[in-house]
């Protein structure tokens, strides 16, 4: 029924290369953000134009590629597969590129944006590790079949605006921008390259970009100036400098993955990928075994795993439900209410953090929380493997999956982890519709078309503007959101993992696959409906300073659309719904 799917193997003991090529040497590229001298602080950092204007930046994420070096008396050396993708305020901020001989080199090129052949090309095609996966940048546009090649977002105050949102996105064949700078670099002596991106050079200067209601998106159409005179501001204000490589003598390693320590007689599972989805990146020490996901699934269903047995896994993320259990708010073991909503469980292999506030970074991290958690099934480790293994046929099924009858917590989320990754929702009559076996009626069409559309109503554009934070085949995102619902945050969501402030007020943007039957919505579960829902997005979206750009562009409380708007939108909303099968 669902697409032809990859057949996913064991990989055992394996040594993964981050930097190949021949001789052996890598250059690492660093990226920096900053605004002019001082480091740019990403939802902190203000940069004053020449009308007075205060900017600061909540996004700015790049994707570079034909990054090639100049070599005198040699000519210009590149490779195929040094592509890049940055995001600003991420952890990653250098990329290695094999494969560079050593030597002297004088200048450096590069491309902000890609190259028409790799920015049309099917996404489903890269291997989950390269960087035009979409499934690890938000970067894809989606159902427009190319990439955004800069997406530079944040808010805006002025005499008369505050906290105006603005949104960047510089794509398209047209706008790509090339860079090319002087250099004085050597590979093999120490040194890495530095891209830095100015914000003051962005938006400052006598020639400053200034703001108003009317200049403060651009999704780069044809015809439009604005995204034009973005590109050259974009390529002025990115610099090459060369600095001190923490790792003296190259940059050729290697990390090793400890052995995955599966039985010998297990059975390759068979992981089906809907044909319209990236491909991904499954956890190389815990291979899929019909063994390790069938075990999975019995200790999902098993309330042995709570505090007197009384609650197992489903009894919150139950499948006919979405993987969710309908309450505002989630009730634990011993009656006690938590304080969010039940999160959907559905195509988490594609996913790269966890929870609303996304604080655990690995889908095995965070199938054991839930059993110590006193607010959920409030049990202790050492006491559910105990009962494990007195409970009769528990071990054998650990020994099936794991080679000995040996029950350890590393094993049980090992199991849990194969169970939920192998949970895919990517068969709804929109699927079908777009493989041409089912017809969208018209009403669902208008919805699809508000999705993937902007509002902005000064180029006559009447949209949704959902697909910013749920776009493409998945309709999620990894990023994190403020989407307005209070003024004042009494749960702190991002910001109380990281404790910055640019992240108080924003969770984990979910996906809307199954939407239609995960209510109620948001991570409080405040909105009963969907109608609800969207309703919010139209006249309820209270301004804050961290404020999702998106949204802040909006100054009168959200998007406006009207009745008949609104109802289409739930109505393609609908059309996303698959039940899980739970196998």
């Amino acid at each position: 029924m669902r697409p032809p799917a990859w057949l996913v193997g064991a990989v055992l003991g394996m040594v993964l290369w981050l930097s190949v090529g021949s001789p052996g040497w890598a250059a690492d590229l660093r990226v920096r953000w900053v605004a002019g001298t001082q480091p740019l602080e990403f939802g902190q950092t203000r940069v004053t134009n020449a009308a007075g204007q205060a900017i600061s930046f909540t996004r700015w994420d790049t994707i570079l590629s034909g990054i090639a070096f100049h070599r005198p008396g040699s000519g210009w050396i590149a490779r195929s597969n040094w592509v890049a993708v940055f995001e600003g305020g991420s952890d990653q901020t250098t990329a290695s590129l094999g494969g560079l001989p050593a030597g002297a080199y004088d200048r450096v090129r590069f491309d902000i944006g890609l190259a028409p052949e790799i920015n049309h090309r099917d996404v489903a095609e890269w291997p989950p590790e390269h960087a035009l996966n979409p499934a690890r940048t938000g970067l894809h546009w989606g159902w427009a079949g190319s990439w955004v090649f800069a997406a530079v977002e944040g808010h805006w105050s002025d005499e008369t605006h505050r906290g105006q949102g603005f949104s960047f996105h510089v794509a398209t064949d047209a706008h790509r921008m090339t860079v090319e700078r002087s250099v004085d670099f050597a590979v093999g002596a120490g040194a890495d390259l530095e891209i830095r991106f100015d914000a003051a050079r962005l938006v400052g200067g006598p020639d400053s970009l200034v703001l108003s209601s009317g200049s403060a998106t651009t999704h780069s159409r044809e015809g439009d100036l604005l995204a034009v005179r973005l590109a050259a501001r974009l390529a002025q204000a990115t610099s090459v400098a060369v600095v001190r490589s923490p790792n003296v003598g190259g940059t050729m390693r290697a990390v090793a993955l400890a052995g995955s320590a599966t039985a010998a007689t297990t059975r390759p599972y068979r992981f089906e990928i809907p044909a319209t989805f990236p491909r991904p990146a499954l956890p190389l020490d815990n291979p899929l075994t019909r063994e390790g996901v069938a075990l999975g699934a019995r200790l999902f269903i098993d309330p042995i795993l709570s505090k007197g047995e009384r609650q197992s896994c489903a009894a919150c993320h139950d499948p006919a439900k979405g993987f969710t259990d309908g309450s505002a708010v989630s009730v634990g073991v011993e009656g006690r209410s938590g304080t969010r909503s039940s999160m959907p469980l559905l195509n988490l292999a594609w996913k790269t953090s966890f929870f609303w506030d996304g604080r655990a970074r690995t889908l095995r991290e965070q199938v054991l929380q839930p059993i110590t958690n006193p607010l959920e099934m409030a049990e202790t480790l050492p006491s559910v493997l105990a009962k494990l293994t007195r409970e009769p046929g528990y071990p054998e099924a650990f020994r099936q999956a794991f080679g000995t009858a040996e029950i350890t917590s590393e094993r049980l989320a090992r199991a849990l982890e194969q169970f939920l990754l192998v949970q895919v929702s990517g068969d709804s009559k929109f699927d079908r519709a777009l493989r041409g076996e089912a017809t969208l009626s018209a009403v669902e069409a208008r919805g699809f078309e508000l999705f993937r559309t902007e509002f902005d109503p000064t180029r006559g554009l009447r949209g949704g503007d959902c697909f910013h934070c749920h776009g493409g085949s998945l309709f999620q995102s990894q990023r994190f959101g403020n989407n307005g619902l209070s003024i004042a945050f009494t749960d702190r969501g991002r910001g109380g993992v990281t404790g910055r402030a640019a992240d108080e007020g924003l969770f984990a943007v979910p996906s809307l696959r199954n939407v239609a039957l995960t209510a109620p919505y948001m991570h409080d579960g405040r909105f009963q409906t969907l109608e609800e829902a969207v309703g919010h997005y139209c006249t309820g979206v209270r301004p804050s300073p961290t404020l999702d750009a998106n949204l802040a562009k909006h100054p009168d409380g959200g998007l406006g659309l009207d009745v008949e708007d609104q109802r289409a939108l739930v109505t393609f909303l609908r059309t996303l719904t698959e039940v899980g099968d739970g196998k």
